[in-house]
């Protein structure tokens, strides 16, 4: 049972009673803050399916949830405007549209490659990366991933394959299309393990009896807002908007109704 199901209902009551005593977070916007925020007119939040700081779906109810998805709620109620979801397959899709400018902002792993092409505000969240195998896998801690005949999975485009397939000595990167197709192959002996954070990792286990996300991790994600570049105008109530999030209960009720895990404590 993932730990979406066994919280749905305290990250909801978490969730209303943030959002209820949170007025306007930053201030009233500027109509040129708006403007620049929102061009298009409703802010366009970027998310892809699977991941709990992105857009997760309850097993029974398919209610959403995803830190990205209610940051992105809570961010359009703050600037007033409507909000418009895009969704996506995979993290490396919404990156793209966002550095076109197909969407507003997103919420991922803010790195050094990232920042060349899209402007984040300071980090709000640090989650582990580590490694899921499948049920009956003789591994058993992160140490011993990198071995001669252990093919693993990463998804396509992300920073988890450009970290992995450099540090690699033995074992094989393989890009995934999406999650979905990690969970098949990792189903059907495919993969001997998959690598991502520890968020979407837990959840993926939920679906695969006997799985097992090993101890010990690989590195950390720093996650935080992120839009296109040349709003310049909108990244000082984007930051304040982002530091008052951790204070107010936002991004804790964001936290608590996705379910996530893997949020690093050093």
């Amino acid at each position: 049972m993932s730990l979406l199901r066994r919280h749905a209902l305290l990250g909801l009551l978490v969730a209303t009673l943030a959002w209820a005593g949170c007025a306007s977070v930053p201030g009233a916007p500027d109509p040129q803050v708006r403007q620049t925020l929102a061009p298009t007119g409703p802010l366009r939040v970027g998310v892809y399916a699977g991941s709990p700081t992105s857009l997760v779906r309850h097993p029974e109810t398919q209610v959403r949830a995803g830190v990205a998805l209610d940051l992105g709620q809570a961010m359009g109620r703050e600037l007033q405007v409507p909000v418009r979801v895009v969704e996506f397959s995979r993290v490396a899709q919404v990156l793209q549209a966002l550095k076109a400018g197909e969407i507003d902002v997103t919420f991922t792993n803010a790195t050094e490659a990232r920042a060349r092409d899209v402007d984040f505000t300071p980090p709000l969240l640090r989650l582990e990366l580590g490694y899921l195998v499948p049920a009956g896998s003789a591994l058993q801690t992160a140490d011993e991933i990198d071995m001669p005949k252990v093919r693993v999975g990463v998804s396509q485009g992300s920073s988890s394959q450009g970290v992995l397939s450099q540090r690699f000595k033995q074992a094989a990167v393989v890009p995934v299309p999406d999650l979905k197709a990690a969970q098949q192959r990792l189903a059907n002996g495919e993969l001997q393990a998959f690598a991502t954070n520890k968020g979407i990792l837990f959840e993926l286990s939920a679906a695969l009896p006997g799985a097992r996300v090993l101890p010990g991790r690989w590195g950390l994600e720093q996650l935080a807002l992120a839009i296109p570049k040349g709003r310049d105008e909108g990244m000082p109530w984007l930051r304040e908007f982002a530091q008052a999030s951790q204070h107010n209960g936002v991004l804790a009720a964001a936290v608590a109704r996705s379910g996530l895990r893997g949020m690093a404590t050093d």
